[in-house]
Formats: structure tokens, C-alpha cells, sequence
């Protein structure tokens, strides 16, 4: 391969989403010379898609609801001893920074106040009722990005308004659960959109920027401001080391060499290997596919951490990975094209159960998306029968709630969707026996399964699996709905199922980290000049999911304090 470019930086970011845009903005404000390549040709990678929430504890709007001791307790809880206590604590310490320095970037979060965002495992010492989540403010006008604004990896269309028209966490779950306000609210951005009638004549492409969108908006114009390069369609093939200490990188740019020195150290931030079909394979528990996952296909395919692997890094959580159960959906506007989309919170609405092969619940549906994928490999290790399992509903659900890019039946009824999604992505009987010989379940012990579930819808208590008993699963649901905001009956024809697949946001496995983002090697000593970040790196929740924002908070912290530390400057 020719050699065309040799550069020199202070350091070298590899991978640009949330953790290594701040990285580099870090180190840069510190008065290094940073450089930020990207594999793809958008930037923002799998944060850019993403809700764009970061879970910090303690953070300043909980106004002292909070503690760092009660906030390490639960994350000691939830690890179960599998992630040392010196690298939650410096988490917890340092994570509360992040939203401040944030907002000198120009990026905003805060803490909604009627809709706080409860911790995912509500039964464990030190969980947060309010939560610990931040939403990041939308970016008013994207369009201060000039010629960057194209480059930005576009939000998913499920995560907009009839696929276009832009929506944070909080207006989108405020539509979404009809909590009050919210056809002001649905009414408000609508008009913004469609009164922007300069910009609707260039493109149907929203300028306000929402979620994760908003987030790495921000971080880009911080870049920009900055003059820090950001190298497109620039990924990483190997690490270069010199006398134990990291020095830099090779890349591959368009199929010629680059090799780019780093004085002060590389930043490893290019995500997992979730896209990589040999790798999930090899390191994952049971069988699962690349095609499932809801991240970005084809771009995280586990380039830093076999590169790191190469020369000499140890690994760690290689068989986790951030789980949701997904749907198969065609597209639409793009034949021949299908995309997987997670469901975050639609298996919390009335009127709707999962089961396995064998016809049975295995499950509280509206556990979080992690647990509820954590579920799916537990049961299919014990009855062959998950992976896939289904998500049954009926025409009361059809017509009043969404299911990732399906439309309630009351905005897009069954006649005009498109003909071919019937009986093979959303599958249709009038009867739940039809249902069931349409999708190959037991006939008998899935319809004993639906008689005993709609049993519990009526008295509002879940006896299986407690499905709404804690303030997690409250916070889903349709509050018009009784005596259980996220437990309703079965009931009424025609019933539908949808096939969920274990996907996932990404897997949390790679070269093993200290404290301080410092690469170990399998003697556990720091190898020189080499940090990684996010989900490049053992992720410092082990094998749990805390809470909404757990990746990218994790992500932006560590890098934070990889920059830091690069810069040989300790602010802690």
C-alpha cells in the first residue's frame, strides 16, 4: 500500500463519537494539538444516533437528591464486583464535571422536572427514584455547522416525527405517553418545521438538531471553533509502538497508507465490534448477528480492539454487550433495504405481551431493554426457544400506541401500509389460533399463556412477573390506562406479532482500562501512550446497564480524563 501522508499531532483520536470529539476538544483546551480521525464518511457514529442522554450521578440539577456514596453503592451493586471500586469511584468523581464543561462547549443538559428518568434496577441499594439521567438541550439551528452540517450521521427516522421532523427525549416521550401539554407541544414543533419554508425548499432534513444529533452538533461546532482536523473515510488499521510506548498510528485512507505520529498518545474511541460477524461469534456467549443490532451497519467492526490485541493489550467483558431487543422493518423510500430498530419503551404500553417459541412469557416486558435482551439469553440457554421470540398485541394496541417506525393505527391504519409488510414483518389473524399457526407457536399453551396473562390485566397485578411493580416500569405505560398503566388485556381481534431479535446498541467489550483510560497489558501494567474510551473499551459498568445515558456518559467522561491525562495535567 503507498504511503501518502506522514503527519505529526500531540495526540490521535480514533473514532468520532461523543468520547472522542470531547477527547480531542479536552486536549486541545489543554494545549495539545489533536487530530480526530473516522472510519465512515459521516461523523457522530453510534452517538450521533443515539437519544443523545448521559447518566451522571450527582450531578447539579438533582439539587442534593443525590450522593457520590449512594450513587458507588449502586454502581458496586450493579457491577457485582466485576469492575474494580477505583474505576467506578473516579466515575462517579469526575462524571459530574462533564455537564458544566459541556455547556462551556456550547452543549446543554439538564434534568427534566416532571419527567425524571428512574435508574434501570430501582431494587438495588443506592438507585435514584428521580434518576440520573440528563437530557441534552436541541440545537436550535444545525446549519452553524456550514459545510459539516451534511456530514453529521443523520438521527434514526424513528426518532423523529413522521420520519423528518425533529424531537428531544422529553417532547418525544411527552407525545409519545399523551402526558398533559402534549398536543401544545406536538402542535409547536410541527409548525417550526413546516414554517421553515427556506429550508424545506433545499431539504426535507430538519435543521434543529435533536438528541444525539444535538449532541454531537455541538461537539462539531466546538471542533470547528477549535480548527481541530477531523479526518473522514480515515479508519485505523494498526498501532505503532516504539520501545513500549505507543507513538501513533497507520490508517487506510481510501486505500493508500497515512501514518500519523502521536507525542503525546492515542485515543482508542471508534466503538465495539458489534458489525463484525467472526468477532461476535467468537467472543459472544450465544449466537447473535450482526444484521440485528440497531447500531450504524458496517462501521463497528472491532478495529481498535485488534489492533490493541496485537500489540499486547489485555481484554475484558468481550461477552457483553449493551443489549435491546429489535424489530425487522422494510424500508419504505429504500427497496430491497431493511433496517433493525430497537424498542426502548414499547413493550410498556397496555394490551400487549412477549413469549418464546414454546408459546410463554419468560419476562417482566417492561423491564429495561438490556434486562429484557439479558432475559432472552437466559431463557433461550434454558429452552432452545428465544432468539427469536415475539411481541404479541392487539387492535386496541394497533390503534392508540407506535412500535418503533409503526405508526399507531389511528394515524396509519393497516389499509395503507405497505402490502408487503403484512404476514412478514407485522403479522395479522383474527383469531390468537390463527395468530398463532401464522407464527409457528403451540396453539394450546400460547392461548393458556394469553387466558392467564389477561387474568392479570384485569385485577392491575402481574403475579408471573410483576410487570409495572416498580417506578421503572410506572414511568411507561398510558397513564389513561387502569388499574395498570402498562398491563392491559389481549382481547380484541385482530392480533398482531411482531418477531423481536436480541440486538444491541453496541457490545462493551475491549482492551482492558485503568482509572485513568490507560490501556493494560495482560500483566496488568499501563502500556504507554495508548487510552481507550467508550465501547473501545471494557466498559466500566461490567456486564449492567444503570441507567438511560450509562454509554455515552461513560464515553465522554473517560475521555475527558484520557485527554487529561495525556496532557500529563491531573485536575482530580
Amino acid at each position: 500500500m503507498q504511503v501518502i501522508e506522514k503527519l505529526t499531532y500531540d495526540v490521535v483520536v480514533v473514532g468520532s463519537g461523543a468520547g472522542g470529539m470531547l477527547s480531542a476538544i479536552r486536549a486541545h483546551d489543554l494545549g495539545l494539538r489533536p487530530i480526530v480521525i473516522e472510519k465512515s464518511d459521516r461523523y457522530g457514529g453510534t452517538s450521533a444516533v443515539s437519544g443523545g442522554a448521559i447518566w451522571i450521578p450527582n450531578n447539579e440539577e438533582l439539587n442534593g437528591a443525590d450522593s457520590p456514596e449512594k450513587a458507588l453503592e449502586y454502581l458496586k451493586s450493579c457491577t457485582e464486583g466485576a469492575v474494580p471500586e477505583a474505576k467506578l469511584s473516579r466515575y462517579v468523581e469526575l462524571s459530574p464535571t462533564i455537564p458544566a464543561y459541556l455547556k462551556e462547549l456550547g452543549v446543554e443538559y439538564y434534568v427534566h422536572p416532571q419527567m425524571t428518568y428512574p435508574d434501570y434496577y430501582p431494587w438495588k441499594p443506592g438507585s435514584a427514584p428521580r434518576g440520573r439521567t440528563m437530557f441534552v438541550r436541541p440545537m436550535a439551528d444545525g446549519t452553524v455547522l456550514g459545510d459539516h452540517f451534511f456530514q453529521l450521521r443523520e438521527s434514526y427516522p424513528e426518532f423523529k416525527l413522521f420520519g423528518r421532523v425533529t424531537v428531544d427525549l422529553s417532547e418525544g416521550a411527552q407525545i409519545a405517553g399523551k402526558y398533559p401539554g402534549w398536543q401544545k407541544t406536538l402542535a409547536r414543533v410541527l409548525f417550526n418545521y413546516w414554517s421553515d419554508l427556506g429550508w424545506r425548499r433545499k431539504t426535507r432534513r430538519d435543521r434543529r438538531l435533536g438528541i444525539g444529533n444535538a449532541l454531537i452538533g455541538g461537539l462539531r461546532k466546538a471542533m470547528a471553533d477549535r480548527d481541530i482536523p477531523l479526518r473522514l473515510n480515515t479508519g485505523m488499521t494498526r498501532i505503532v509502538r516504539d520501545g513500549g510506548r505507543v507513538t501513533g498510528i497507520i490508517a487506510d485512507h481510501d486505500g493508500q497508507e497515512v501514518h500519523i505520529d502521536a507525542s503525546r498518545g492515542v485515543i482508542l474511541a471508534s466503538g465495539g465490534f458489534e458489525q463484525s460477524s467472526e468477532l461476535r461469534h467468537r467472543y459472544l456467549d450465544q449466537k447473535t448477528e450482526p444484521r440485528w443490532s440497531a447500531t450504524p451497519r458496517d462501521n463497528n467492526r472491532g478495529d481498535a480492539l485488534l489492533a490493541a490485541l496485537e500489540i499486547g493489550a489485555d481484554a475484558e467483558f468481550l461477552n457483553e454487550a449493551w443489549w435491546a431487543p429489535t424489530i425487522t422493518v422494510p424500508s419504505t423510500n429504500a427497496p430491497n433495504t431493511l433496517r433493525n430498530i430497537a424498542l426502548f419503551y414499547e413493550r410498556g404500553f397496555p394490551h400487549s405481551l412477549a413469549v418464546n417459541r414454546l408459546g410463554k412469557r419468560f419476562t417482566n416486558e417492561i423491564c429495561s431493554y438490556h434486562q429484557f435482551g439479558q432475559a432472552m439469553l437466559r431463557d433461550n440457554a434454558a429452552t432452545g426457544a428465544n432468539m427469536p421470540c415475539w411481541l404479541i398485541f392487539d387492535a386496541e394496541f394497533r390503534a392508540k400506541y407506535p412500535l418503533g417506525a409503526l405508526l399507531p393505527g389511528s394515524v396509519v391504519p393497516d389499509r395503507k401500509l405497505p402490502p408487503e409488510w403484512i404476514d412478514s414483518f407485522l403479522y395479522r389473524s383474527e383469531s390468537l389460533a390463527g395468530l398463532a399457526s401464522k407464527i409457528g407457536l403451540p396453539k394450546e399453551d400460547f392461548l393458556a399463556t394469553v387466558e392467564r396473562f389477561n387474568g392479570f390485566a384485569a385485577t392491575g397485578v402481574d403475579e408471573e412477573f410483576d410487570r409495572g411493580g416498580n417506578v421503572y416500569n410506572q414511568y411507561f405505560g398510558d397513564p389513561s390506562h387502569g388499574p395498570n398503566r402498562v398491563l392491559g388485556a389481549v382481547a380484541k381481534a385482530p392480533f398482531y406479532a411482531v418477531r423481536l431479535d436480541l440486538g444491541d446498541l453496541g457490545t462493551k467489550g475491549g482492551p482492558k482500562t485503568d482509572e485513568n483510560a490507560n490501556v493494560l497489558d495482560k500483566e496488568g501494567t499501563v502500556i504507554p501512550g495508548l487510552y481507550a474510551i467508550g465501547n473501545a473499551a471494557g466498559s466500566v459498568m461490567g456486564g449492567a446497564y444503570p441507567g438511560a445515558g450509562a454509554t455515552v456518559g461513560a464515553a465522554m467522561t473517560f475521555g475527558y480524563i484520557a485527554a487529561t491525562n495525556a496532557a500529563r495535567v491531573n485536575s482530580w
